[in-house]
């Protein structure tokens, strides 16, 4: 078995420019982190690293991503995260900066899920996993 590298490729940066580019989410804010003044009403889609595996003698790194997705509404929650979901199901066969998207598999959503941190929200979880090519 190889040994993984120092870093893994910033897959949160990587999936947040993915969802920036795709027109169906034009006016959605896309970040790694909750903006400034945010309370969960917003349409919004948070994209967070939660965990994954380095397969060492293939040099794939196989994140899973989630992707917090908010709206002002339940109904919309739910339009912003099949959006989400759709743009990065999407990248699977294409070369994205420094790494190739070999494989991506939903593992779970959109799941509707109360925030206990902003009491207004309107809230999905989606999980995907990615399997990227790191050469």
């Amino acid at each position: 078995m190889t040994t993984p590298p120092s870093a893994f490729p910033d897959v949160e940066k990587l999936v947040v420019d993915v969802l920036k580019a795709d027109p169906a989410l034009a006016g959605v804010t896309i970040a790694a982190q909750a903006p400034a003044g945010f309370d969960g009403t917003q349409n919004a889609v948070l994209v967070n690293r939660r965990g994954g595996a380095w397969i060492g003698d293939l040099h794939v790194d196989k994140p899973l991503i989630e992707f917090e997705v908010y709206g002002p509404t339940k109904p919309a929650a739910h339009v912003t995260a099949n959006a989400a979901r759709r743009a990065l199901l999407a990248t699977m066969g294409k070369q994205l900066g420094s790494v190739f998207v070999s494989d991506v598999e939903e593992q779970d959503g959109p799941r509707w899920m109360p925030d206990y941190l902003y009491r207004g929200a309107n809230r999905y979880l989606c999980v995907i996993q990615l399997a990227l090519d790191v050469f």
